[in-house]
């Protein structure tokens, strides 16, 4: 079986995660652990790789059934971050999107130049046609990524994301495409 590999650039491409990679994404999960837990509940619960090689398996198991697409950022063949659905809708062509980038690679780019190639890829397979991206509204970046992208900005979940032991409003944003 071939991997599954978008290219993004001469430098960047998403490899559809497989547990060879385990290693090096549960460290750079560790390294980051600091920064991700200020966006993101499920960081404060990474513990072991062997608990981030089930959290592969199971991603793989989805991503087979088309369910759900986890993809690792390599740049220059160095794992930087992960850009997934985290969840399809297959009959509606919905595809939920979320990502996180190693903190020293922010501002480059990168981010932007992977989500453009990761939609036109699922565009032109003909799986999912809205893309939807939602972000804590106090997450400036992720909301710039957004509008950068050519997201709308569809509304405002009022507190829909506990966080930190609060509740945060969260911006849904989507972007639609012909099929």
């Amino acid at each position: 079986m071939t991997s599954e590999i978008i290219p993004v650039s001469q430098h960047i491409e998403l490899r559809a995660v497989e547990e060879r990679y385990t290693a090096e994404l549960h460290n750079l999960v560790i390294k980051n652990k600091a920064f991700l837990q200020t966006a993101f509940d499920w960081a404060q619960h990474v513990g072991t790789e062997e608990d981030t090689r089930r959290n592969v398996q199971s991603n793989q198991m989805l991503h087979a059934r088309g369910y759900a697409k986890m993809f690792l950022i390599f740049q220059d063949d160095i794992l930087v971050g992960v850009l997934s659905f985290n969840a399809i809708e297959p009959a509606n062509k919905t595809g939920y999107i979320g990502y996180w980038l190693d903190e020293h690679h922010q501002k480059q780019g990168i981010i932007f130049r992977a989500l453009q190639a990761f939609m036109h890829y699922y565009v032109s397979q003909g799986e999912v046609r809205r893309f939807v991206l939602k972000c804590r509204v106090d997450n400036a970046n992720s909301n710039k990524v957004a509008v950068r992208n050519g997201f709308t900005l569809e509304g405002c979940l009022r507190e829909a994301e506990y966080l930190n032991g609060r509740f945060d409003d969260v911006n849904s944003y989507a972007r639609l495409f012909s099929l």
